[in-house]
């Protein structure tokens, strides 16, 4: 099979798969709720029957990796500790595929969609409603026809759709002018129409499973990345550490091939490299291996996809070089460092990293620098 051939196929499965993806219609005003059974992240199943005890039933499509869906999280469980006294209940179903998301997508998230990560969210942001995963359940999510995190679906007594759309008109709190979801709970629990029924929604695109050859075309795309390895000096390693005139956050994570945890973790360097790296962020690896040994670090970068920016030790006499970019470290690998765009170490690690509390302030850095 030629190259062409190949490229015309991908061609087809990418147009065949937004063609699937167009199919799905959001749910009519007026239309009955869909069944659902879907796993929660509470450990047990819920079903649309669960919630027959509720006068009023909310059904947000969202997820754990939009920055919008992020936005809203405070504001839900608001609306589930003003409401919920009042027989409103609300339920949360992430519809996205986890393969269907792209490292990239990840920029302004410490984790991706899968269900054991939405588990360690709902834990960390102390959700008060349930949390369900229908990412092998596609089928469910198609039925309501989410097409953006966060999308809202009211549902009256009789399960009826009586509101569907945007939470309200703003997902930055202090630009919010109009409450859409609430003036429809006021106005059900009234007994009166919703002044506005439906409206537009803002927020990522739903990651239907259409969306995997996509994704995995983007990795493919990133495999051919060339890995780049370069003989670093103690000016090199100062200039590393002052990190003047990037504007970046520059992490810089010291290894060796003869070191296990550093072998072991590499990969988890470079899929945080992925995620953010067309935000203001930057990756460098150092090997603390001699000159000598260059071929061989090389050929284990190669494997590990390695397209950041690395450094090899250019002496064999490796103190000046450890105290020319840190004269308290002690040569012990592996060691991380996180330096802000001032030059400020503001997250060191001696020993194996915890990858998601460093993502955590990655993110957090960057958002405080240029919000979402």
């Amino acid at each position: 099979m030629n190259r062409w051939t190949l490229l015309g196929m991908l061609g087809l499965a990418l147009y065949m798969g937004a063609a699937t993806a167009a199919e799905v219609r959001t749910l009519p005003l007026g239309a009955r709720a869909p069944e659902f059974d879907l796993p929660g992240v509470d450990g047990r199943r819920w079903a649309l029957k669960d919630f027959d005890g509720a006068r009023i039933l909310v059904v947000v499509f969202t997820c754990n990796h939009c920055p919008t869906a992020q936005y809203y999280e405070p504001r839900l469980k608001q609306i589930v500790e003003d409401y919920r006294p009042k027989g409103v209940a609300l339920v949360a179903i992430s519809p996205n595929v986890p393969e269907a998301v792209r490292l990239d997508e990840l920029g302004w998230s410490d984790m991706g969609d899968s269900f054991a990560e939405m588990k360690l969210r709902a834990r960390e942001r102390q959700f008060n409603y349930p949390y369900l995963y229908a990412g092998d359940a596609e089928d469910v999510s198609r039925a309501y026809g989410p097409v953006a995190t966060p999308h809202v679906f009211v549902f009256d007594d009789q399960r009826r759709l009586r509101y569907v759309g945007a939470v309200d008109d703003s997902e930055r709190v202090e630009h919010v002018r109009r409450h859409w979801l609430r003036e429809a709970l006021d106005a059900l629990l009234a007994g009166r129409d919703p002044e506005v029924k439906q409206t537009k929604v803002v927020g990522c695109s739903i990651k239907w499973s259409d969306k995997i050859p996509q994704n995995r075309a983007f990795l493919e795309r990133l495999a051919r990345e060339p890995v780049d390895l370069e003989l670093v000096d103690e000016a090199g390693l100062r200039a590393l550490r002052l990190n003047e005139r990037t504007g970046k956050f520059r992490l810089v994570t010291f290894w060796a091939t003869w070191c296990a945890p550093c072998v072991a973790e590499f990969g988890e360097f470079v899929t945080t490299w992925r995620m953010y790296r067309h935000r203001e962020f930057d990756l460098v690896t150092v090997s603390l291996n001699r000159p000598d040994e260059r071929e061989r670090v090389h050929e284990f970068l190669r494997r590990q996809q390695a397209s950041c920016r690395n450094l090899l030790f250019g002496s064999a006499q490796r103190e000046p070089l450890i105290d020319a970019f840190d004269p308290t470290w002690q040569g012990v690998v592996p060691y991380t460092v996180l330096i802000d765009p001032e030059g400020r170490v503001i997250w060191r690690e001696t020993g194996s990293v915890d990858f998601l509390a460093l993502r955590r302030t990655i993110v957090r850095s960057l958002n405080e620098r240029k919000p979402w």
